[in-house]
C-alpha cells in the first residue's frame, strides 16, 4: 500500500508542478496588470515549491518505495529523466528572478515593468521548461518498461 501511495504523491505532485507552469504561460502576457503580475509571483513561489515535492517524492519512490536505488542509478533513462529535471529547475531560475525583481513594485501596489525583450525571453524560458516537462514522463515510460539498463 505504500508503494502505491508513494506513487500516486508523485504523480499528483508532478501535475501540480506541470499545470503552474501552464498557469505560469497563460498568466504572462503583456500589458501586466498588478493583478496578473501579484498571480505569477504566487504561482512562481508554487511551483517553486511542487518542484520539491516533485523532487522528494521521487527521491522516496527511487530510494525506499520503487524498484530500488540500484535499479535506476542503472538505468540512463533515469539519468536522462533526472537531467531534463535538473534543466527545468535551471532554466526555472530566470523568470523567478524576473518574478522576484517585482516584489518591492507589488509591495507598493504598482505594476512592475518589463520590457518586451525580457518578456519574450520570460515566454520563451516558459515554454521550454513545458516541452522538457513533456518529455519527462516518455523517458519514465521508458524506464518503467525496463529499456535503458546499463549493463553491469
Amino acid at each position: 500500500m505504500a508503494y502505491a501511495v508513494a506513487a500516486y504523491l508523485h504523480f499528483v505532485a508532478i501535475f501540480l508542478l506541470f499545470s503552474l507552469l501552464v498557469l505560469e504561460h497563460q498568466l504572462f502576457r503583456l500589458p501586466l496588470n498588478f493583478k496578473r503580475a501579484r498571480s505569477l509571483f504566487r504561482v512562481d513561489l508554487a511551483f517553486g515549491i511542487a518542484a520539491g515535492l516533485v523532487l522528494l517524492t521521487g527521491a522516496a519512490r527511487a530510494m525506499r518505495y520503487g524498484k530500488g536505488l540500484d535499479y535506476y542509478l542503472n538505468n540512463s533513462f533515469f539519468h536522462a529523466k533526472v537531467g531534463l529535471f535538473v534543466a527545468v529547475a535551471l532554466l526555472s531560475i530566470y523568470p523567478t528572478v524576473t518574478f522576484l525583481k517585482w516584489r518591492p513594485a507589488l509591495k507598493a501596489g504598482q505594476v512592475p515593468s518589463i520590457s518586451p525583450s525580457a518578456a519574450r525571453w520570460v515566454k520563451t524560458v516558459i515554454r521550454i521548461e513545458l516541452l522538457a516537462l513533456l518529455l519527462i514522463p516518455l523517458l519514465a515510460t521508458f524506464m518503467a518498461r525496463g529499456l535503458g539498463v546499463i549493463p553491469q
